[in-house]
């Protein structure tokens, strides 16, 4: 039995894959520089150092990381209120959980201001037990630690919590730690090969999320 549901937040919870694209391909704009396929792929799930890093060695940028993270921060921002929107049945999920008393919790790769700044949007934070983000761990993912922390954190073993992921470098996370991982991809990550994942659906309000949890009464409605 699964007891409680860790979700990742960028692409999974919210569209901010859109933001995040729309936000690489101002930041390679003012530099002459294309924001291409390969190098959003490279980027895709990784902490904020790892992932500016990629982007400087991509186009061999003359830059520090903390700086064009403080670029990128200040026109994630700007763009959110055009762009940010939920993930399709994402909020009847969480509704779903809290009905049933299910623990939930947020694990994501970003900074804890873009996560706070994201899920404030939709006065959502409240609705988590925690939130974990890049800042609470040593090792991002594809390693396992930031799963790890929210299965010590919920206090249940890996195997009894359920991940929720939309890239491959998360579903690896997930399934290091000893969680059931569920793989749902965006438009962006659509193309990576999800098979390490116990279950793929393509978007939240897929049956098989609420199967898992036990929620039955509620997967025999989506049927």
């Amino acid at each position: 039995m699964l007891h409680a549901v860790a979700f990742d937040m960028d692409g999974l919870m919210f569209n901010t894959e859109d933001v995040y694209s729309a936000v690489g391909t101002e930041l390679m704009r003012r530099r002459g520089l294309e924001f291409c396929s390969g190098l959003k792929d490279a980027m895709m799930g990784l902490p904020p150092q790892a992932t500016f890093e990629a982007m400087i060695r991509w186009h061999s940028l003359d830059v520090d990381w903390q700086d064009l993270a403080a670029e990128s921060d200040k026109l994630y921002v700007e763009y959110l209120d055009d762009y940010l929107t939920p993930m399709p049945g994402l909020l009847e999920l969480l509704d779903a959980l809290e009905a049933a008393g299910i623990p939930k919790a947020v694990a994501t790769s970003s900074s804890r201001y873009l996560a706070e700044t994201t899920l404030s949007r939709f006065d959502m934070a409240s609705r988590f037990e925690f939130i974990l983000t890049s800042e609470s761990i040593t090792n991002g993912k594809p390693h396992p630690e930031i799963y790890q922390l929210a299965a010590e954190r919920f206090g249940l073993p890996a195997s009894e919590m359920l991940v929720l992921e939309d890239s491959i470098n998360g579903c690896r996370a997930g399934v290091g730690a000893g969680a059931f991982v569920v793989a749902v991809p965006n438009e962006h990550t659509c193309h990576q090969d999800f098979s390490i994942a116990g279950e793929t659906v393509e978007d939240l309000t897929n049956a098989k999320i609420y199967s898992v949890l036990g929620l039955d009464n509620v997967a025999k409605e989506k049927k």
